[in-house]
């Protein structure tokens, strides 16, 4: 503008000047004549631009600059580079809160935000999923219109923004969802839901374990307990002290089990422990695993061996045989008298695979997909009594794991099961 200004001023400069010189030559009216036109033209030239201005602030930013002559040019041409450069500064921050958008949408939390009275402005599709909100009728709602559960209400206007707050999601009750509000700015506040699911899965499977734990050991530690208080009342040679005895080490021996058991998960579920890379002679560790079955039963099953296959397997010898043998020992305990237990090692074309199957009492439909986990049982009195830990499974499915094979687990409640250990081609040597 200090350019319009000037140019301004030097225009009515020389209309003076011209002014002046006709004064002189033709007298003061001609004078006062050749002023008042060139003022006049002057005024009419910005008059003209200035209604150009006008009219395209009416018709709104996007029309385009109106294209000046003299000193408007400069004047119009600021004016384009300054509407210019807002227009990349809007783009820019359009493709940052795009960017920022986007970025809300991927977090695995749902996102509300809202305005000091608790109405929302915004919020992303897992706040959709975990609140049932609705993202084309919602925006501008208050929230207590919208949310059913009263805790969270309350907790929204009067929590205490430390603390989260915990509770089924109404939406789907089985997600379980961790609440926080965050304020920020003057009086806005950033409502954070986050699955918390697993967490609850995961703590309440450590309730289970340690109870679990407490459980399968005491019952072995009451009966050590007992028969020390009755070893201190008998004489020296008492007739009954070598049963007492007899059972005292079965009931150790039990408990040494379970601890061997416990650290043989410990070591597989271990990241300090990466899996051995050596090849293993499968049919020789199945002979002996069959040796050891043999020994198990007693000659009160009849337990048949199959090997039709050489190859070896890329892997860990003594997890391979820990998860062979308590498939084995497992026929074992759970087929009756005079019932029948095959044990397999063969090719199915690019696959090996170690089968165990048996003509037992079986599994129940409903039981098979939990009965890999720890001290999951389906009969508690029956499996205790057959010597089992309860852990036998859930090692071999970490060792399949390890292994990236398959368990395939087939049964029929009175007539018996198949395990089926499934390795992988990228794991069998020839």
């Amino acid at each position: 503008m200090v350019s319009l200004w000037n140019r301004s001023a030097a225009a009515l400069g020389i209309i003076l000047a011209i002014s002046l010189v006709g004064g002189l030559l033709f007298g003061l009216i001609a004078a006062l004549s050749v002023f008042a036109a060139g003022a006049v033209i002057l005024a009419f030239y910005h008059i003209y631009h200035l209604a150009q201005f006008e009219r395209w602030t009416l018709s709104g930013m996007d029309t385009p600059v109106p294209q000046g002559s003299w000193v408007w040019e400069q004047v119009f041409a600021n004016l384009y580079r300054r509407l210019r450069m807002r227009k990349e500064a809007e783009t820019n921050l359009a493709a940052t809160l795009a960017r920022m958008r986007e970025a809300a949408e991927a977090m695995p939390d749902g996102m509300v935000i809202l305005t000091g009275d608790d109405h929302i402005e915004w919020f992303n599709w897992h706040a959709t999923s975990y609140l049932g909100l609705n993202p084309e009728h919602d925006i501008g709602q208050p929230l207590a219109n919208l949310v059913r559960q009263p805790e969270i209400i309350e907790f929204v206007a009067h929590g205490n923004f430390g603390e989260p707050l915990t509770v089924k999601s109404a939406r789907d009750p089985r997600l379980t969802l961790a609440l926080q509000i965050i304020p920020y700015g003057t009086e806005q506040k950033l409502l954070v839901a986050r699955d918390i699911s697993n967490l609850e899965e995961v703590e309440t499977m450590r309730r289970d374990f340690v109870a679990n734990v407490s459980h399968e050991l005491r019952t072995p530690l009451t009966v050590l307990c007992g028969f020390l208080e009755t070893l201190e009342t008998l004489p020296p040679h008492d007739p009954e002290l070598p049963h007492f005895l007899k059972l005292m080490k079965t009931q150790a021996d039990s408990m040494q089990r379970l601890v061997n058991d416990l650290l043989t998960l410990s070591q597989l579920e271990s990241p300090q422990n990466p899996l051995r890379q050596e090849p293993v002679d499968i049919a020789a560790l199945v002979r002996n695993v069959y040796n050891d079955a043999l020994g198990l039963s007693a000659g009160t099953q009849q337990i048949k061996l199959q090997i039709n296959s050489t190859s070896k397997i890329l892997g860990s010898e003594s997890e391979l045989a820990s998860a062979f043998g308590n498939l084995a020992s497992n026929a074992v305990r759970y087929t009756p008298h005079g019932g029948t237990i095959t044990l397999s090692w063969h090719n199915t074309g690019d696959r090996e695979e170690f089968e165990v199957r048996d003509t037992g009492i079986g599994i129940a439909p409903e039981d098979i997909p939990r009965i890999t986990e720890r001290f999951y049982r389906v009969d508690r009195g029956r499996s205790r009594n057959t010597g089992g830990t309860g852990l036998g499974l859930a090692i071999v499915k970490h060792v399949v794991l390890r292994h990236q094979a398959e368990l395939s687990i087939n049964s029929t409640p009175g007539k018996g099961s198949s395990f089926v250990i499934r390795f992988p081609a990228a794991r069998c040597l020839p």
